[in-house]
């Protein structure tokens, strides 16, 4: 199973602010950004390498075959459709999975390393930033094509990725230390002569 895991929801109409439960569960936990096109999200983030183009019950099985990226695309859905989908996209998800819902009404960042007391950023986004966003967030490779910027501003911690590389760096250094400090011959590690 992949370490981090994305959801992309891109939909048209579909108001985010319906009644259902599973829409107000996961608004209560998002960054949204103020300004944004909501053109061919679904088309660029296809480009990703892996990304797989789903139905809402179609995650849970990505997932299991070692999927990383998942697209939900609902087209021009009603809130009950988009309602529905984000109540399995919430069965699907666990805490090291980062759900974006794109629609024409605005942008929702959730989950995996997304500020949710950052509310509304007032920024502008495109297709491009949310693609840069999912694959800096996620560890994916970037399409060639790719011109956005990560939209830093729904992040929890802008250097995430500085902060990573040098634990990586600290446990390499730590296990160098242990392979030269544990480097003799095990007949002569025991006292058995």
């Amino acid at each position: 199973m992949a370490d981090k895991k994305v959801i992309l929801v891109a939909c048209g109409s579909a108001a985010v602010d319906a009644d259902g439960a599973a829409l107000k569960k996961f608004m209560k936990k998002t960054a949204s950004v103020a300004s944004f096109d909501n053109a061919d999200v679904a088309a660029a983030a296809s480009k990703i390498e892996g990304a797989a183009v789903v139905a809402p019950e179609g995650i849970a099985k990505v997932f299991e075959e070692d999927g990383a990226f998942a697209v939900v695309e609902l087209g021009d859905a009603d809130g009950a459709a988009l309602e529905a989908a984000v109540a399995q996209i919430s069965e699907a998800a666990d805490r090291r999975t980062l759900i974006v819902i794109a629609c024409n009404e605005g942008l929702y960042f959730a989950g995996l390393g997304i500020n949710k007391k950052a509310g509304k950023v007032e920024r502008s986004a495109n297709a491009s930033d949310i693609i840069a966003t999912i694959c800096y967030i996620a560890d994916l490779l970037v399409p060639a094509d790719c011109t956005g910027g990560v939209l830093y501003q729904v992040l929890k911690d802008p250097n995430m990725k500085i902060k990573e590389v040098t634990k990586l760096k600290e446990a390499l250094a730590r296990m160098e230390v242990a392979l030269q400090r544990d480097n003799r011959e095990p007949w002569d590690k025991h006292d058995c002569a």
